[in-house]
């Protein structure tokens, strides 16, 4: 019994595999179409069939694999219909198949990767007509043939099916014979001529006989044979064949030339009628090239190539013929057996040569169809690969095998793979091919820049110039492209509630770290930013690193005397007693650098000293020592100057000088620095204030001049209006009101513990100090201003500001001093202010009481302040003898040409008649002091 050639048309056997779909599929559709449908011609809607988005076709980038290779159809994407793509013919497609011819394909759609299977069903056509292998047959018949004698005739081929194949055989004329059919095993049947009546070689000794075969087909088309019958003479016995079918088994790989079967048939009779020959019945052109068989030994022979894959049975009748027209027939079954000839056919259907790297486990990579047209064990296929990677194979469906991830990847440690897909059959020997697939690794940003440190320290010389690099910062990305492209930025922050971007800059792209300011180690020492390096992703990543930026010291600072202090407007003096011994302790030079390390290291050397002999400074420590006894001869006034030099490089220095008094009592000191003049330094550095001072004096000066115009006219303009009245209206006296007395003894209200010694000449003010036994420094101010050492100031916590600066003695009035009437004294009623004067003050009166009163006022105003030496810490009043003004003297009176002083020698010509000035009493004068006194006699020698 034939079977369906199910591997020389892969398509017609698909449909026994629907029930071996795996996930991998996800729909199938079925068509029906005829053969020779026109290209274009419609197939099917397989978005309304299979239920697609439209969108996902050309999104999908759809597309047909046949896993024949050649394809009969097309999709157009657009409309999402499968049409004819190029003619069909049944025939050709399914040759010797009886059965339905079907083809299938896939459709594939990418981006998910989806599968569907369509099978479209090629229906016949009646587009042939039954057709003989020969146009006329010739048979020799024997005339003693009996009635019902069977003569075999070659049947008519149609490769049509079904309806459209051959239905019947008819013979024309009838005289003599008639037409018999017999299925037969496979697709044929068997045509014998039957004789009705008997025949008569010397009547008749030809016939011509028409056979027609009919299909089924609408129309019906037939084909015809011409039979030439010769009658013969007597022939009682027709040849027998010793099987009725002969069945082979060739493997297809046998040699041509191979004998296959020897076919053999004997007849009963003798010499001519006993001669048998053998033919081959209705072959077609295919058994023709394949086979032949010798016609007096009936031996079949292979001439052709087999091929298991091509059809796997032949089939065909072979007759023999004895000389009497006598004949036998017996089919001749070949099968085909399979050899292992064929190494598996891939078919990369879908492949994805770069997928990212983030791809989870079973993301397909590529889908391969593959073939094995061999059959049962040679046929069966695995397919495998190397199992180092990090993919696998799995089948979806019968022969379709899907590439997919079985771990995940990582771009950074392989980028690519090349992938060697194997398959191999079962057979023995087995044959294998195989596909090398690229597959690359696209970057996904799944790593964050990384620095080679955590921390940085960077160093930078204090002063540098702005936009100066300080350092460069670089982080690594082991990603790709945008991924790996790092920006560097300054996390903000503040700084001593100053952004840090007021410091430092970065540049985005190199990561250099610029200065924007220069830095003061002074001011700082080191701060600390955050640089930040971000790629360049979609999202981002990004790390941090901290930056310590130390600023380094310059000996850019000159050291700095904290002792003694320089002073523009006094003179400090430490005293040395004359029984000083060696290595006395004068005093200690204090200096500071604020620079620090080597720059900071301070030497002290003694660069001039009025005797270099006497004295001697420490290198280390400052300490200022007498190196020999000090002696009568030693000048009492001693000047050091001292280098205060650090150890930087270039060095820096600083001078101090140091006043140092060889005396043993103070008035004798005081005597020797009266006359030492200021500094040049500090009078150049008072010019400027000097300057300002006296504009601010001239123009309060030309403010007061024009007040006391106004008021001077003011008072004019009234007296004359009192003259012309004749009005003689009490004047009522103006006083101060701290001119009061306290119990009538005449002094101001508030007391004062300080003995003062002063003259009208500011420049020999006497001042009294006392202080302790271990009080060794003196402060002498030359500008006017007497300042209380600190030892002496008082500790009960008196609060100076609070206090008034006490009034100079030089304008005090006693009882008899007030401002009053011109040439008398004051009376107690007008001293207490509750009577007019008795006269009208003059001009001069009036003036002398006003400047008091003003002074007054400007007295009230003012507060006590500290000392000007900061060598203790306790704080006693200022007292300044030129700012207290002395109404008496100086005083230019409006009109006149003379001023007020209080020498006696000076006369007054400004005061009242002289009746009036006489009877006022001189001022006091100040108590001379030893300084003084000395002072003037040097001068009277002079």
């Amino acid at each position: 019994m034939r079977r369906p050639n199910c591997n020389s048309v892969w398509q017609s056997c698909v449909l026994l595999l629907f029930g071996h779909f795996l996930y991998g599929v996800y729909g199938q559709v079925r068509y029906s179409v005829p053969e020779e449908m026109a290209p274009g011609s419609f197939v099917g809607d397989i978005i309304k069939d299979l239920g697609l988005d439209p969108k996902r076709l050309t999104a999908g980038k759809a597309r047909i694999f046949s896993a024949g290779g050649r394809e009969y159809v097309e999709l157009d994407r657009e409309k999402g219909h499968i049409v004819i793509k190029e003619r069909i013919n049944r025939e050709l497609l399914c040759a010797g198949v009886a059965s339905a011819c079907s083809l299938s394909f896939e459709v594939i759609l990418e981006n998910p990767i989806e599968l569907y299977r369509i099978t479209v069903e090629i229906l016949d056509v009646n587009d042939n007509s039954p057709a003989f292998s020969r146009g006329e047959i010739t048979l020799e018949i024997s005339e003693s043939a009996s009635t019902g004698a069977r003569f075999t005739v070659d049947s008519a081929v149609d490769p049509d099916v079904g309806i459209n194949s051959i239905q019947s055989y008819s013979v024309h004329p009838t005289n003599h014979f008639t037409l018999k059919t017999q299925s037969r095993s496979g697709s044929g049947k068997n045509v014998e001529l039957v004789l009705q009546t008997p025949l008569d070689r010397e009547k008749q000794e030809h016939l011509y006989l028409t056979i027609t075969a009919t299909d089924g087909g609408n129309p019906k088309r037939s084909g015809t044979v011409k039979i030439h019958i010769i009658v013969l003479d007597n022939n009682d016995n027709a040849p027998v064949f010793q099987k009725d079918t002969y069945r082979i088994s060739v493997p297809e790989n046998s040699a041509k030339g191979s004998l296959l079967v020897i076919a053999n048939a004997s007849d009963a009779d003798t010499i001519s009628n006993g001669q048998i020959g053998y033919y081959v019945e209705h072959t077609t052109p295919k058994i023709r090239d394949l086979f032949s068989v010798d016609p007096s030994t009936g031996e079949i022979r292979l001439i052709g190539d087999l091929d298991f894959e091509e059809s796997a049975i032949y089939e065909f009748k072979i007759q023999a013929k004895d000389q009497g027209g006598l004949s036998d027939s017996s089919d001749v079954i070949v099968e085909v057996t399979d050899v292992n000839d064929n190494a598996p056919k891939m078919t990369l259907m879908s492949f994805s040569n770069a997928i990212p790297e983030n791809s989870p486990p079973g993301t397909v990579v590529a889908m391969i169809n593959i073939q094995d047209s061999d059959s049962e064990e040679n046929g069966k296929v695995i397919c495998s690969i190397d199992r180092s990677l990090p993919f696998k194979i799995d089948s979806s469906l019968t022969n379709y095998y899907s590439l997919v991830t079985d771990s995940e990847l990582d771009r950074e440690d392989t980028g690519e793979y090349n992938i060697t897909v194997t398959a191999t059959d079962s057979g023995r020997p087995p044959l294998f091919s195989k596909k090398t697939l690229n597959v690359k690794i696209t970057d996904v940003n799944d790593h964050a820049p990384q620095f080679e440190q955590e921390l940085y320290n960077a160093y930078v010389m204090e002063n540098n110039s702005p936009s100066l690099s300080l350092f460069s910062v670089k982080a690594h990305d082991a990603d790709l492209g945008a991924n790996a492209r790092v920006s560097y930025f300054i996390l903000e922050n503040d700084l001593n509630a100053s952004p840090l971007s007021s410091l430092v800059s970065i540049n985005s792209d190199s990561g250099a770290v610029y200065a924007t300011k220069s830095f003061d180690y002074e001011q700082l020492k080191s701060f600390t930013i955050i640089v930040k390096a971000q790629d360049g992703g979609s999202p981002s990543l990004s790390s941090n690193m901290s930056v310590t930026i130390i600023i380094q010291d310059q000996n850019d600072n000159a050291p700095q005397v904290l002792y003694p202090v320089k002073s523009g407007g006094s003179v400090v003096a430490e005293i040395v007693p004359r029984s000083a011994d060696v290595g006395y302790l004068v005093t200690k030079v204090v200096a500071v650098d604020v620079d620090s390390g080597q720059n900071a290291w301070l030497s002290y050397k003694l660069q001039k000293a009025t005797d270099r002999a006497l004295f001697e400074v420490g290198l280390q420590n400052g300490e200022i020592r007498t190196v020999r006894q000090v002696t009568d001869k030693d000048a009492v006034k001693q000047r050091l100057t001292v280098v205060v030099e650090d150890n930087g490089q270039p060095s820096r220095s600083a001078t101090v000088n140091v006043n140092v008094a060889l005396a043993d009592s103070f008035p004798e000191v005081l005597s020797e620095f009266t006359d030492v003049t200021h500094d040049k330094e500090y009078n150049d550095n008072l010019t400027f204030y000097l300057v300002l001072a006296l504009a601010v004096v001239s123009f309060l000066f030309i403010v007061s001049i024009i007040a006391i115009l106004s008021v001077k006219c003011y008072r004019w303009r009234r007296e004359r209006m009192f003259l012309k009245s004749g009005a003689n209206l009490p004047v009522i006296p103006y006083y101060p009101p701290l001119y009061a007395d306290v119990g009538g003894t005449g002094t101001l209200k508030h007391l004062y513990s300080y003995d003062v010694c002063g003259t009208t000449d500011s420049r020999k003010s006497d001042l009294k100090f006392l202080r302790p036994a271990s009080q060794s420094v003196l402060n002498v101010d030359f500008s006017g201003t007497r300042t209380v050492p600190k030892q002496n100031r008082n500790t009960e916590g008196l609060d100076v500001s609070a206090e008034q600066k006490p009034p100079s003695a030089d304008w005090r009035f006693t009882q008899n001093q007030r401002p009053g009437p011109s040439g008398a004294a004051a009376t107690p009623e007008v001293a207490m202010g509750t009577g007019p004067w008795p006269n009208p003050p003059t001009e001069a009166e009036q003036l002398q009481a006003l400047m008091a009163a003003a002074n007054e006022v400007s007295e009230a105003t003012n507060t006590l302040t500290p000392g000007t030496m900061g060598l203790s810490t306790r704080y006693s009043p200022q007292f300044t003898l030129q700012h207290v003004p002395d109404y008496r003297q100086n005083v230019y009176i409006p009109g006149s040409t003379a001023t007020l002083t209080p020498n006696p020698q000076q006369p007054q010509q400004a005061l009242p008649p002289p009746q009036a000035s006489a009877a006022q009493p001189e001022p006091p004068k100040a108590a001379q002091t030893p300084a003084s006194k000395k002072k003037s006699t040097k001068k009277d020698k002079k």
